[in-house]
């Protein structure tokens, strides 16, 4: 009789829980999800960005800003400035740019022109809608010499750079690995710029408080490793961090080899006042991979 007392409770209690979410517009499969899923308010020491290629299968960018403002993050980024009105509305900014792409970049001449038409574009959007950095690419290396290719670069970006001073933008170098082939988004085999120093040489020659680097967390550990001493010994040229996974550009889970929060605690410790962009490639349900990856750079 109690079991039965006890059953019948239950599913009324369930009915009128039911009925409480519908009437708040919530559908009733989440109603019981809002809750156990939700942040504790987060330190703010890190300030965190998701970007959106990664979660467009996924999610619009409404829904990506959602998200990302529920998970207590500050920006969506690498989405185009027609987006960015749709940030603001709920709180957030775009905290780097796209350009003109990793495959064609300043170490081929014959890209300079489209190169710069592109980041001269950007860089105007960018002092209107208040974002502060541009991403940037050496391109493939397609027969290129590395030390032609560096040349190069340093040539065609002081092109640029003096634009980007007087609008008060920061362009990105970003370095990418060149090992992983197993898919067109985890590695980039031919890309020049796939060693720290190597742009971080470019970025010295270029010469100039606006010339940053993009140090993909990810992309480093592939290609050079020693993540947290190359953080602390090219603290002053950093403008931009990534995040993933790896192997795999995954999430940010106990299934991969880098560890996350003492990365986080070396760019507290280096005075870091950027964004860290999370990068991974999702591989289950993307929101708890997210939330879950906000958790862990928390600290």
């Amino acid at each position: 009789m109690k079991s039965e007392i006890s059953r019948r409770a239950l599913l009324q209690n369930s009915g009128v829980a039911a009925a409480t979410a519908l009437g708040l517009g919530i559908k009733p499969s989440l109603a019981g999800e809002s809750k156990a899923d939700s942040l504790q308010p987060l330190k703010g020491n890190i300030n965190q960005s998701v970007v959106h290629w990664c979660f467009k299968k996924y999610w619009d960018i409404e829904k990506t800003a959602q998200v990302a403002s529920q998970l207590g993050m500050k920006s969506v980024e690498l989405t185009p400035a027609e987006n960015w009105k749709t940030l603001k509305k709920h709180g957030l900014t775009c905290a780097i740019a796209s350009s003109h792409g990793f495959k064609v970049g300043f170490n081929n001449p014959e890209n300079w022109d489209q190169c710069i038409e592109i980041l001269r574009k950007r860089i105007d959007e960018c002092a209107a809608g208040g974002v502060n950095n541009v991403i940037t690419f050496t391109g493939m290396r397609d027969g290129i010499s590395d030390e032609e290719g560096a040349k190069n670069c340093v040539a065609g970006l002081k092109k640029i750079i003096g634009y980007a001073e007087k609008n008060k933008v920061n362009l990105c170098l970003e370095m990418l690995n060149s090992r992983d082939d197993s898919h067109p988004m985890k590695g980039h085999p031919g890309y020049q710029g796939d060693h720290t120093e190597y742009c971080i040489d470019i970025i010295k020659q270029v010469g100039s408080n606006r010339m940053k680097l993009l140090f993909d967390i990810y992309h480093v550990q592939i290609m050079d490793g020693d993540v947290i001493r190359r953080l602390k010994q090219h603290k002053d040229y950093i403008g931009h961090v990534h995040t993933a996974g790896n192997p795999g550009r995954g999430e940010l889970d106990d299934k991969q080899e880098i560890n996350y929060p003492a990365i986080m605690l070396a760019l507290q410790e280096i005075g870091y006042q950027g964004f860290v962009g999370q990068e991974f490639i999702p591989t289950r349900d993307p929101y708890q991979g997210l939330k879950q990856a906000v958790e862990l750079c928390d600290v």
